[in-house]
């Protein structure tokens, strides 16, 4: 069964988290949201998470996938953890998915994994980004690039969430997902091969 890793900080959006977290558990995936810091994850406007393990203690090598919530302040948490941007590392490396939206597009930039990539972000991160070097795809909501998919903002969630179901599970399941959710995911999201 494929297993996705969600690391929550303190200050990451609400959204962000809990719509793909749980978009892809309909999905039938194993989520293992994990805590930077021990105990409860406080977010940005103060939603309580109870992750399912602490960052630290995780076997992520056991994990297909991984995908960084964004948010100004947990971005920030995300970004200064040497763990988090090793395992993006690893992870690129090693051809596995890896996600981000929001601002956590700049945990990727951190890790040195950006280079000749395309990615989109959060408005407030396109500067840094493009003055890295990075080629920002301003007006795209969900960009894939390789193993890399990146999203803008808590207002792309749904497609970001369904961008991943479809790399790890197909359209069909897709498809399937959004009969029930009714989200609008974009042109190119679920369509059946």
């Amino acid at each position: 069964m494929t297993t996705v890793l969600v690391p929550l900080a303190a200050g990451c959006e609400e959204m962000e988290a809990v719509i793909v977290i749980d978009v892809l558990r309909r999905a039938g995936i194993t989520v293992v949201v994990a805590g930077l810091e021990p105990g409860t994850v406080e977010a940005s406007r103060g939603v309580r998470f109870v992750p399912d393990a602490s960052f630290a203690d995780v076997d992520v090598s056991r994990c297909d996938a991984l995908v960084l919530p964004g948010g100004g302040p947990g971005t920030a948490r995300l970004r200064a953890n040497v763990a988090v941007r090793r395992t993006v590392v690893e992870f690129v490396q090693a051809d596995k998915l890896v996600a981000a939206v929001c601002a956590a597009p700049t945990v990727l930039l951190d890790a040195g994994v950006l280079t000749a990539r395309r990615v989109t972000a959060h408005p407030s991160v396109h500067g840094e980004l493009e003055r890295a070097g990075v080629r920002v795809e301003r007006s795209q909501r969900v960009v894939a690039d390789g193993n890399l998919v990146t999203s803008q903002g808590p207002g792309t969630c749904f497609e970001f969430a369904f961008a991943l179901v479809e790399r790890l599970c197909g359209a069909a399941k897709v498809a399937e997902l959004n009969a029930g959710i009714l989200a609008r995911i974009g042109p190119n999201v679920g369509r059946p091969d």
